[in-house]
């Protein structure tokens, strides 16, 4: 069945945002990698559900920022075929005012979100553009586009997610490949539910609801679509109208 799908690897996929682009993209008619670092556990339920529907997926675990670990993951995907989508959604946060921030706290936060970026998709690049067709999706964040108090590591992180976007979408677009970067706001699940109560998502978002993670896998799967095949270089803000 895999032989006759363009395959998607979707990072962090075990998690809210990840599950719900895992089931979008599955649902029209990827082969979906379920990534989990070290909830492979929660990566095979996706992939059950993923099946039950009468879809397509397979489970891989890896920790994106060890890179002989990513490059022997990745040797092995690539064995099946090239990856033609890849949605990079792996992230962490670990907030504190800076004056107050040690450096373990930025720096695996600047691990994961931006360095684990390029150890999983510098080596899927070539086998992608060797195809002539490719999406490439990166989770960013309201953070990285405006700041936000007490996440100067994440802020930075997703703000050097939008750079390398930008600058990735140049160098591929010759070769049928989009790159662009989604930068969601304040999403229901187990990232938000503790920070935000109803109050303040009301004094925060002039839609006066948090955003689901379906909403976000929608706008990911048309980016991974034919249909985007003109949008690239771009970051498309899915927050309820925050400016």
């Amino acid at each position: 069945m895999t032989d006759k799908l363009k395959r998607a690897l979707v990072t962090g996929g075990s998690g809210d945002i990840g599950e719900a682009i895992c089931l979008k993209l599955a649902a029209s008619g990827l082969h979906v990698i379920v990534h989990a670092n070290k909830n492979i556990d929660k990566a095979d339920a996706v992939v059950e559900k993923i099946k039950a529907a009468n879809a397509s997926a397979e489970s891989i675990s890896f920790d994106v920022t060890q890179q002989a670990e990513v490059q022997a993951a990745i040797e092995k995907i690539l064995e099946q075929g090239p990856v033609q989508v890849l949605v990079n959604n792996a992230g962490i946060h670990q907030d504190a005012i800076l004056a107050g921030m040690n450096p373990e706290q930025w720096n695996q936060v600047i691990d994961v979100n931006l360095n684990g970026f390029f150890n999983v998709t510098q080596p899927l690049l070539l086998p992608m553009m060797q195809t002539r067709w490719g999406r490439i999706i990166n989770m960013s964040s309201i953070a990285g586009t405006m700041g936000n108090r007490g996440q100067a590591n994440y802020a930075a992180a997703k703000a050097g997610i939008i750079g390398a976007t930008k600058s990735l979408a140049v160098e591929v677009a010759s070769r049928g490949i989009t790159v662009n970067a989604v930068a969601p706001g304040i999403i229901a699940g187990s990232m938000t539910e503790d920070v935000f109560d109803k109050t303040k998502i009301k004094q925060l978002v002039p839609m006066n609801r948090t955003g689901t993670p379906e909403e976000v896998a929608s706008l990911v799967n048309f980016l991974a679509s034919d249909e985007a095949a003109y949008i690239s270089s771009q970051v498309i803000s899915i927050n309820g109208a925050m400016t």
